[in-house]
């Protein structure tokens, strides 16, 4: 996965998600999740009761983060995703956290 980010396959999301995603620990969920897959950038609440996240990684890693966020964790009720892409140059994060609400 590192491979793909040092060869150049870098790219950046931002994503917001919609639906029941607060107050359940989809944050932590999504923390994890990120781990997993090797993905880097940040994830908080946004005062409108949706989640928004910042995602950096290889296509294929950003394939399967927003297929997650899709579908989320069982607690999770979420009714849509908002992907944007963020063009370069952006900001290399070096890894994924929790940020406060904004």
């Amino acid at each position: 996965m590192e491979d793909e980010q040092k060869d150049g396959l870098l790219e950046t999301r931002l994503v917001k998600v919609r639906g029941i995603v607060q107050g359940i620990g989809y944050r932590e969920a999504c923390v994890r999740r990120a781990h997993a897959l090797g993905v880097t950038g940040w994830v908080r609440n946004r005062m409108d009761g949706s989640v928004e996240a910042m995602v950096q990684g290889s296509p294929g890693q950003l394939a399967d983060m927003c297929a997650w966020l899709s579908e989320g964790m069982s607690a999770a009720l979420v009714d849509g995703i908002e992907v944007t892409e963020v063009a370069p140059p952006f900001a290399r994060f070096k890894h994924f956290e929790r940020l406060p609400t904004l």
